[in-house]
């Protein structure tokens, strides 16, 4: 019982904040998603998601999930471990937004996207997606295709140069206010369900964006295409959020990069409305969490530590009693 209890104090001295967050999202989206594969009959499936595609999802989350945590006791100091576990919070992120769109199915399936088109429509007396064919070109659409990829690959790669700079800290917390980013976003998705503008209003486009198009425009409709048309991922938006951020950790920890990122990231807000991926309010949203993020993350790490601090003390004072008795 000693050695059980001694064992748990481990674990949870060993596990950093965004661990222990990762755990706080997967196993409830998980715990749904199994639920949704034993709630749907053989004829039927989620949106996008028939139960063969759903039972491989669980399989492969569970496995890595226990995988991965199990490992933190077996494999803490192995040298490669340690590079997996600096940069699995993507690994998790990407596991809980496969999750999340079934839990949106079954926890709030009511869409808040036609809101959004009225406060859309109320602030700016418009719908900018709808204002901005006035300059739609094959070239620009190329150009914003690039730009709105971007997203993928471009805070990845300040990851990659802080890590192999040596510059831990600056990993750490551009690393951990990123997940806090990228979790706030899938509480939006979950509390406001909404979907892009090219769903929702199709009948007001008049002009075909990716007519006389090639590489970038196709690649970026094929990605898109990956996600299911229930998915409800707009609000709020994470390419504006993350890209934000992204320079922002960018200025302060690694000045050339910022520079060379700069043309894509003023272009992103412009690229999301023009391809019709995001309402603006999506993107003024993507603004705010960003900020709230940079505001949150610190006090979670701070919390955190104190925690760690606290139980290690208890630890310590445990097992000076075991000794003496």
């Amino acid at each position: 019982m000693l050695y059980d209890q001694y064992r748990y104090k481990q674990i949870m001295c060993s596990l950093r904040i965004e661990e222990v967050i990762a755990l706080v999202f997967i196993i409830p989206t998980l715990m749904i998603r199994v639920y949704a594969f034993l709630d749907l009959s053989d004829d039927q499936s989620l949106p996008g998601m028939g139960r063969d595609e759903n039972l491989w999802w669980i399989a492969l989350i569970s496995i890595l999930t226990i995988w991965f945590f199990a490992a933190l006791l077996s494999r803490a100091e192995n040298k490669i471990f340690k590079v997996m576990r600096d940069f699995a919070p993507f690994l998790f992120v990407i596991a809980i937004f496969a999750n999340i769109q079934v839990l949106i199915y079954y926890v709030n399936p009511h869409d808040f996207h036609f809101a959004l088109q009225d406060l859309e429509q109320w602030i700016f007396g418009n719908q900018p997606t709808v204002r901005l064919e006035r300059i739609v070109h094959p070239l620009l659409t190329e150009w914003f295709a690039f730009s709105y990829m971007s997203y993928y690959w471009i805070t990845l790669v300040l990851l990659i140069m802080l890590y192999v700079n040596k510059q831990e800290i600056a990993f750490r917390k551009t690393m951990f206010t990123m997940i806090i980013s990228y979790y706030l976003g899938f509480l939006g998705y979950v509390l406001f369900p909404a979907a892009s503008p090219y769903l929702v209003i199709p009948h007001q486009y008049t002009v075909d964006i990716w007519k006389n198009t090639s590489v970038c425009s196709e690649l970026a409709q094929w990605i898109v295409s990956l996600s299911p048309v229930r998915t409800r991922d707009a609000f709020p938006s994470m390419h504006n959020s993350i890209t934000l951020l992204t320079m922002i950790m960018a200025w302060r920890y690694h000045r050339p990069l910022f520079w060379v990122f700069l043309p894509l990231a003023i272009s992103l807000p412009v690229a999301t409305l023009y391809l019709r991926y995001h309402f603006a309010v999506d993107v003024l949203a993507g603004v705010g969490v960003t900020f709230l993020a940079l505001y949150l993350s610190p006090l979670l790490e701070s919390w955190w530590t104190g925690v760690q601090s606290e139980r290690e003390n208890l630890q310590g004072v445990d097992e000076s009693m075991d000794i003496r008795t």
